[in-house]
């Protein structure tokens, strides 16, 4: 029945975008009835004040993500081009976020250009380092070369909540409930030089994806849950 109702809202405009406008009030409406803690609010101010940057936080933690930026500056986030991209980014777009289609991963060089392009010109860009099929909680080498690129720092942004539930998904989407008490947690900007070679970006993608994994813990030991753990890696490569 579920599968019949996601093909029924997939083949119809109208009622993809009544479904995107829903979930963008009930983000707004978690947001507005919830009481949120920041912290590391201060990287966020000082990257902002130093010029744009790549906001990075992953797939399971997309729903609050609107409110982990700060306006004026346009941002635009990287959406895979199917049918779960697409309402992801009609739903973001309520919140005046642009999208790139594409992916890091695959077939992703006229992403990568025009998120190198966006950046250049002082927007501000958004991407789920494992995103859009994992695996999970895993960098994939796509957001370090677009840093080496671009030449700035990426940001690693999650949030925790008290009220939600973790769902079955491959990403363990953290859908969040009203009427509760949250985290933002932004945590230390991590820069990759121009210069960088093979091994200093594999350090690198290691290091972002160990500063994201820690506060996205963080953020669930904060609000009472217990942590969500990456997909396992098995030979050095994630499953």
């Amino acid at each position: 029945m579920l599968k019949s109702l996601s093909k029924k809202i997939a083949k119809s405009t109208p009622v993809r975008l009544f479904v995107c406008w829903l979930a963008a009030l009930y983000i707004r409406f978690v947001w507005m009835t919830s009481r949120w803690k920041m912290i590391g609010k201060d990287h966020l101010d000082n990257t902002f004040a130093n010029g744009p940057a790549i906001l990075c936080f992953w797939h399971g933690r997309l729903l609050m993500a609107p409110y982990t930026w700060q306006k004026p500056h346009p941002f635009r986030m990287l959406i895979s081009a199917h049918r779960d991209g697409e309402l992801i980014a009609n739903t973001v777009a309520h919140f005046d976020i642009d999208w790139v289609k594409g992916s890091t991963s695959k077939g992703g060089a006229g992403a990568l250009r025009a998120m190198v392009k966006a950046l250049r010109s002082g927007e501000w860009v958004g991407i789920t380092p494992d995103g859009p099929r994992g695996p999970r909680m895993r960098v994939s080498d796509g957001i370090v070369s677009l840093a080496k690129l671009s030449g700035v720092p990426i940001l690693p942004v999650t949030y925790g909540i008290k009220r939600g539930k973790v769902l079955g998904s491959w990403d363990r989407f953290l859908a969040a409930f009203p009427f509760s008490s949250g985290v933002l947690i932004w945590g230390e900007p991590l820069s990759v030089p121009r210069d960088a070679d093979e091994d200093d970006l594999a350090r690198l993608r290691n290091e972002l994806e160990d500063r994201l994994n820690a506060i996205t813990r963080e953020a669930d030991e904060a609000t009472g849950r217990a942590p969500v753990e990456p997909a396992e890696e098995i030979k050095g490569i994630a499953a």
